[in-house]
């Protein structure tokens, strides 16, 4: 093992969460090894003195231990994960918090701000999934993402966060990708098919929840909702936006009431859902039908803005118009679907686009293969910005959505760096395999 994965006494694997109100409170979690037994979390306004921690605040951690061994793969055997969840905060201030045992092990003051309690212009970042070489290879993209929105209000994950979501190595890598970024940025995480693997001594052909998941990531739960889909289902109110995270993996009909009514009660002017396996995929022979039918009526119910999601290895952007009748001109936009990548791992689009989802209603707009990108939204008041960049920060794909007062959405299509659409043959060598070389 590195030195990095090994779980010690210093907090390390620190992630910034929501179980309440973005604007009134923040979750935090950590690992360390078994030998931290009760661990603790201090908080503190930020200012300008260095000794701001004259101020601070003292919580108690809730620990749980975790058995690692059970899967071969994993070179560690128990870890202890660490939450806190800071309630009563004030909207729109900067804090600063660190985690450790109380003593000696501590981790640095971390900054970050909590949300306004109005509707206000904030940005986030999306990303489609990192997956596969997450260090190695996906660590340029969410660094290039917080070089290009350091304001960011939150980093949105579409599934498939690594490859196998019971590898501990794998998580690892996710953090130490993301650095401090994780610990200072809230994360809304999607589960994606890869979230979900069998486990050893457990029933055959089931593919059970990563065992790190709900432990290393602090998110809402809901009575109304099967005890399976526990925090795999939420939704924030993000200053004049609803943000729905829905589980594509399974139980699709179980979500569709409660999708209905977190859309009928958004007090937002923006609607925005994300889920990982594409309402229209972009891959070949991976038509998600049954989703749809359940899914689709109620987004087209309520003009969902935006739907955000991963699973198909490819880049595509369309929408559905306000009318079936109207072509692929109209300006009059319903719904914008978006299926995007951030990591390494790429597969070839379907040579139709998306005809075959032509009685859908729906418009491709701009498609890519063979290409990393992360995505930056921005909403200011009836305005929303959607930038999409390469890894090496060209702008690929841009536009605004513009709501009208009496309710239609006007999509303006923006100037972009890149006017060809990128595919296999024109962006350069692809491989399976492990990186090789290029000698000459």
């Amino acid at each position: 093992m590195h030195r990095w994965e090994e779980a010690g006494r210093d907090p390390d694997r620190i992630a910034l969460t929501w179980t309440g109100d973005p604007a009134t409170s923040i979750a935090i979690s950590w690992r360390t090894s078994s030998d931290i037994g009760e661990a603790f979390a201090e908080i503190a306004l930020s200012t300008s003195e260095p000794r701001f921690d004259f101020h601070s605040s003292r919580q108690k951690a809730k620990t749980e231990s975790l058995e690692l061994s059970s899967i071969p793969e994993n070179h560690q055997d128990e870890v202890n994960y660490h939450s806190v969840a800071f309630e009563d905060l004030k909207p729109s201030t900067k804090y600063l918090y660190r985690v450790g045992d109380g003593g000696d092990f501590w981790s640095e003051w971390v900054e970050f701000r909590t949300a306004s309690d109005k509707s206000e212009p904030f940005s986030f970042v999306y990303f489609g999934d990192a997956q596969n070489d997450v260090l190695s290879h996906w660590s340029r993209v969410i660094r290039a993402a917080y070089a290009k929105a350091p304001t960011a209000g939150f980093f949105l994950h579409a599934g498939d966060l690594i490859n196998d979501g019971h590898f501990d190595e794998q998580w690892g890598q996710w953090f130490k990708a993301g650095g401090w970024v994780h610990s200072s940025i809230p994360s809304v995480v999607v589960t994606g098919n890869h979230e979900y693997r069998p486990l050893p001594n457990r029933e055959a052909g089931t593919r059970y929840l990563a065992l790190m998941w709900q432990p290393q990531f602090q998110l809402p739960t809901y009575d109304v909702l099967p005890t399976e889909l526990a925090e795999t289902v939420y939704y924030h109110d993000y200053q004049g936006a609803r943000i729905i995270v829905l589980n594509s993996n399974a139980m699709h009909e179980q979500q569709v009431e409660w999708l209905d009514q977190r859309l009928e009660e958004n007090p937002g002017e923006w609607s925005i859902v994300t889920f990982h396996h594409p309402m229209f995929s972009s891959g070949k022979n991976r038509d998600n039908q049954a989703m749809r039918d359940l899914w689709k009526p109620v987004l087209d119910k309520h003009k969902v803005d935006l739907v955000l999601q991963g699973h198909d290895h490819t880049y595509a952007r369309g929408h559905i118009p306000v009318s079936m009748r109207t072509n692929s001109k109209s300006q009059n936009v319903q719904t914008m679907y978006i299926n995007s990548v951030s990591g390494p791992k790429m597969y070839e689009f379907m040579e139709t686009g998306w005809d075959v989802y032509a009685p859908e209603g729906v418009v491709l707009d701009r498609s890519a293969e063979n290409s990393q990108f992360f995505q930056v939204v921005s909403i200011d008041g009836s305005k929303l910005t959607y930038k999409a960049f390469t890894a090496n920060g060209l702008l690929y794909d841009a536009f605004q959505l513009i709501k009208k007062s009496n309710g239609p959405k006007r999509i303006s299509r923006l100037p972009v760096d890149v006017d060809k659409e990128y595919r296999y043959e024109n962006t350069g060598p692809y491989g399976r395999g492990p990186a090789k070389a290029i000698t000459k």
